[in-house]
């Protein structure tokens, strides 16, 4: 294997893993140059995003008796940190050996957030085609946190779009998601995904689920050992290259999307042109992000996401690449 991270919001740019043959190809969507990241059509690719991941309804939360508004960047919500969230910031960067650690001190009224936080994402990659991320944040005043990655992957091969994302099959270890609104908005009930469409307890080619769900967009909560540490969390395997991906984490949820918001070329959508002048399509990839349940904060029934000052916030997510 082999990977490209960017100090540009500590992102993921290149990700090549072999296939059967032992043929690499990069499997993570992404651009050629920094003017694609920097644009207003980077969806996020391969970054880390915080300080609040996901969303917070109308962008407002009360912590110890106070009121925050924190920025709204899509319509009436809080995406994924803000207008200039973790993404858009560049990073220090220290490279030893086999790791990169990149750090980050997020100024206390960023994007609305009480508290300077310093936080760390460190990337390894390990001789048995094991991607580890570690991120961890301290925190000067209570403030919530919840970091991510947000990859897009293709296991088929970044360029080869909806036709090879609808070749995978996906397992995901949840048996209950969060409910949601119409802006995608979790409304407090945690469900049964029982024997639903979204159900992917048992795995399933993508085809049949987006054919069924029309995409997904959803937070899994995850079924955690009650021992504590790494959990399963999920497993997507491309049958025709061989290539499959197991991902394991210390985190609660998972939000699995499918990529429903980028470009459709059945309409008048502007196309996306990635890396190798790839065109980058609606459920053309999917995105596994490992994290607290989305608008923790204003949820007394989800996990807690409030950093307090002397705590350390952490989050471990593993991917293992190999072949069938």
């Amino acid at each position: 294997m082999r990977i490209e991270i960017i100090n540009y919001g500590a992102t993921i740019t290149r990700l090549n893993v072999p296939e059967k043959t032992g043929r690499l190809e990069d499997v993570v969507l992404g651009f050629d140059n920094i003017e694609g990241y920097l644009g207003s059509s980077n969806p996020y690719f391969g970054c880390i995003v915080g300080r609040v991941a996901n969303r917070i309804g109308k962008g407002m939360f009360h912590l110890e008796g106070e009121e925050y508004n924190v920025t709204l960047n899509r319509g009436t919500y809080h995406l994924h940190g803000g207008k200039k969230g973790f993404d858009k910031v560049l990073w220090e960067s220290h490279v030893e050996g086999n790791k990169v650690t990149f750090s980050y001190l997020s100024k206390c009224g960023e994007e609305g957030y009480p508290g300077h936080v310093l936080v760390q994402a460190m990337y390894q990659l390990s001789s048995d085609n094991k991607l580890i991320l570690d991120m961890s944040a301290i925190s000067t005043k209570p403030t919530p946190i919840n970091l991510t990655n947000h990859t897009y992957f293709n296991l088929a091969g970044h360029k080869k779009g909806r036709t090879g994302i609808l070749e995978h099959t996906m397992c995901i270890n949840a048996d209950r998601y969060t409910e949601v609104d119409h802006e995608s908005i979790p409304t407090g009930e945690i469900r049964c995904l029982g024997d639903s469409n979204m159900d992917l307890r048992v795995p399933r080619v993508l085809a049949h689920v987006l054919s069924a769900t029309g995409g997904i967009d959803h937070n899994y909560c995850i079924n955690r050992c009650s021992h504590g540490g790494l959990t399963f969390i999920a497993r997507a395997t491309h049958p025709q290259s061989g290539r499959f991906m197991e991902i394991y984490s210390d985190q609660p949820g998972v939000q699995f999307y499918t990529a429903n918001f980028l470009p459709d070329p059945s309409s008048e959508d502007t196309l996306i042109v990635g890396k190798n002048g790839a065109n980058y399509v609606k459920q053309g990839a999917f995105c596994l992000e490992t994290q607290n349940f989305p608008d923790a904060v204003n949820h007394v029934n989800f996990p807690n996401s409030i950093l307090n000052p002397g705590y350390t916030y952490t989050h471990r997510v593993i991917y293992h690449f190999g072949v069938l």
